[in-house]
């Protein structure tokens, strides 16, 4: 047998009587953990067991440098559902846009995979909350067909997936790592919780009893989350579908902590990703070239036989011969919330660059969602008014950010050593700057473009929340003020609605 019958078989591609392949086309799923940084045991992490997660990386492929274009959900997904950059689409501010179609040519990837035959399934039973967000910045139903005129649907159906449904493209979110009010009880009822004495804070955090329980309680989340990995790869094996699909594991942005999501140094856009796919995949494969989540757009494209439009310039990654991994991974920030803010990143294996355009609005800001859901803020906010952090704490709550940052990743992979100004790195500043330059030769940013003429939006559900239990429920403020981690959605829930109310 010739080593293309052989590779062809391993595929899992059929041979037809003339000897010619016919492909079977895999399943696919891609599973994204929410809010979630490279924090398993598979990344080494300290304290957290993920034992399905790290057999799926020790049977497939797990990358040490996958960056994503944007440190926040909606305009990441957007990314991701174009597999295009997007500041190139017009999905970059949070929660923008939702009642704009997508411009011409631009076009969400499962469009392709239906007119390609697939089905496509959102969402999942056994996992909390049933795995159906979407959340992106453009005119879009869930369900229904897609043509971007008068037709908006992403997916066919939300529904688990199942044999009739072949070849099928599932897309599964995995809630429980977001800030959420499960992430008390989730602790409570873990059998084995993480220990407060195992875990390890980054050194831009201070130590105490207060942010250790919130870390202690996200690790039980991603243990939960890693339980809901093993129950879904679980039933694609009791439905005799293991054998032709592949599973792609990923977060959609950083983790739900200080200069984590919404940030663009590596605890907000560097992430995880593995990739399970037997006979595709050689098992135990690390990865450490440069690739971004859109390239995972690509890839399914391919995967599927389907057109990957000439507008898309993110490539395939698997199920090709050689990769075409990146030199540079481009990420943006822009309007989150309240918060209008406009920031650029470029990201090498071994430096990153970042661009502040609004140098004058800090890290540390008022932002409503990130006082009642980041209790290290309160704790290292009363810390820093009594002197008591380090350096290395005090990095976050600088009254405003440089407008250039440089960091070496590999001598400072916490990146509080800024190396803009320092005369010994200076052909590494420029070559930074180069790359940042040929991104935007190359595409346009419209983030950039309508810097100074932005209009965030205020009133939120996150500050209506906010300043009603401040001025109505004093003891539960000063509670959250003290560092404990609350049930705060149940606040957006109950006072957010008042907004609604009033328009």
């Amino acid at each position: 047998m010739n080593f293309l019958r052989t590779l062809i078989i391993a595929l899992g591609l059929a041979v037809t009587a003339g000897g010619e392949p016919d492909q079977v086309r895999p399943n696919i799923i891609w599973l994204m953990a929410e809010d979630m940084g490279r924090d398993l045991e598979c990344y080494g992490m300290p304290g957290v067991q993920t034992p399905n997660l790290n057999r799926m990386a020790k049977e497939g492929a797990l990358f040490t440098n996958a960056y994503c274009s944007n440190p926040i959900c909606s305009p990441n997904r957007s990314a991701m559902m174009v597999g295009v950059d997007q500041t190139v689409i017009n999905a970059h501010h949070h929660r923008s846009n939702r009642d704009l179609p997508l411009v011409a040519p631009y076009k969400p990837i499962t469009s392709y995979l239906r007119d390609a035959g697939y089905t496509c399934l959102l969402g999942h039973d056994l996992v909390m909350g049933k795995g159906t967000k979407t959340d992106c910045n453009f005119k879009h139903t869930a369900t229904g067909a897609y043509d971007g005129v008068k037709n908006f649907g992403l997916f066919d159906k939300r529904a688990d997936f199942t044999a009739a449904d072949q070849p099928f493209f599932s897309q599964i979110q995995l809630q429980v790592t977001h800030r959420g009010d499960w992430w008390n009880q989730v602790r409570k009822d873990a059998k084995d919780p993480v220990s407060l004495d195992e875990i390890k804070l980054p050194p831009f955090f201070a130590d105490t009893p207060e942010i250790r329980y919130d870390w202690a309680a996200y690790l039980d989340t991603v243990e939960y989350m890693d339980d809901e990995v093993g129950q879904l790869m679980d039933d694609l094996k009791s439905k005799g579908l293991e054998k032709n699909t592949v599973v792609i594991f990923i977060a959609d942005n950083g983790r739900c902590n200080l200069r984590g999501k919404g940030y663009l140094h590596d605890s907000g856009i560097h992430i995880p990703m593995i990739v399970w796919a037997p006979g595709l995949v050689k098992a135990g494969t690390v990865v450490e070239e440069l690739v971004c989540t859109t390239d995972i757009s690509a890839t399914v494209l391919k995967l599927a036989g389907s057109e990957i439009p000439d507008y898309m310039s993110s490539k395939p990654i698997i199920g090709v011969e050689k990769p075409e991994y990146r030199r540079f991974v481009r990420s943006a920030r822009d309007i989150w919330d309240e918060i209008d803010e406009c920031s650029r990143s470029v990201s090498t294996k071994k430096f990153k660059y970042i661009k502040n355009y609004m140098p004058e609005v800090p890290w540390a800001t008022n932002q409503a969602y990130l006082e009642i859901n980041r209790p290290a803020l309160w704790v290292m906010r009363r810390l820093n008014e009594e002197g008591k952090l380090s350096d290395a704490e005090m990095t976050f709550f600088q009254e405003r950010k440089p407008e250039e940052e440089l960091y070496d990743l590999e001598k400072d992979p916490d990146e509080l050593n800024n190396l803009a100004k320092d005369p010994e790195y200076a052909e590494v500043l420029k070559e930074m700057r180069s790359h940042e330059a040929e991104w935007l030769s190359n595409n346009k940013d419209l983030g950039l473009d309508d810097l100074g003429r932005r209009r965030p939006e205020i009133g939120l559900s996150a500050e209506v929340a906010r300043d009603a239990v401040r001025k109505e429920q004093p003891e539960l403020w000063d509670r959250l003020v003290s560092g404990e981690l609350l049930e705060t959605h149940a606040w957006m829930n109950k006072y957010g609605s008042r907004k609604m109310r009033e328009k």
